[in-house]
């Protein structure tokens, strides 16, 4: 079984694959929305995958790649609750951050969860039923989001245009709004491109 994978992204289509080259060996990988722009970089700059190694009925090898541990970790817990396909579980992954996902199963909000793409009411509710005491190890850090901002201070033209360039990179909207409260006080120094560097660096570590 493949568990992780460091290489260079040389295709990524529409569908949710990707092309990750690792020495010469062109791999193909499922992965959710944003997995490629939040993953870690090693220091020659290559992506660093978890991966999840699927065997289909028919025999075939799948491999789905995520950012985090975590996020392959929720996605192995999610296939394990009754009538949720990977595709599904994919979604999941794409659409809610381990932390909002754990915030959204605590607060039995069917709601938020039917608003993902694939995601029934009756798939809704069976997760909040299966999940409830299966994703303790993620709570601390859903508390955590869960906490207000203790800022509302605009943070003016720079700010909004990190934040776009961080979202069209797959960061979540929570994710970004905390780096940006961190960078507050430096984000107007400097070129855009520096302090999107500082930016990846914080998210990523």
């Amino acid at each position: 079984m493949i568990g992780r994978l460091t290489g260079v992204v040389v295709d990524q289509g529409d569908d949710g694959t990707a092309i990750l080259d690792v020495g010469g060996v062109g791999y193909e990988v499922i992965i959710p929305v944003g997995s490629i722009g939040r993953a870690h970089r090693d220091e020659h700059g290559r992506v660093v995958l978890h991966v999840h190694t699927h065997a289909t009925r028919e025999e075939a090898m799948i491999l789905y790649a995520f950012a985090t541990a975590d996020e392959r970790a929720v996605f192995r817990t999610l296939i394990g609750v009754p009538n949720v396909g990977p595709k599904t579980a994919l979604g999941i992954v794409g659409a809610l951050s381990v932390e909002g996902l754990v915030a959204a199963i605590a607060a039995r909000d069917v709601a938020r969860l039917t608003s993902i793409s694939g995601v029934g009411k009756k798939t809704a509710e069976r997760l909040v039923l299966e999940l409830k005491d299966k994703l303790d190890r993620f709570s601390a850090r859903a508390a955590h989001l869960a906490k207000p901002a203790t800022s509302a201070a605009p943070l003016g033209g720079r700010g909004e245009q990190l934040r776009s360039a961080l979202a069209n990179m797959g960061f979540r909207p929570f994710e970004i709004d905390r780096v940006l409260e961190a960078m507050r006080d430096s984000l107007a120094e400097g070129e855009l491109a520096d302090r999107i560097r500082e930016a990846l660096a914080l998210l990523r570590k």
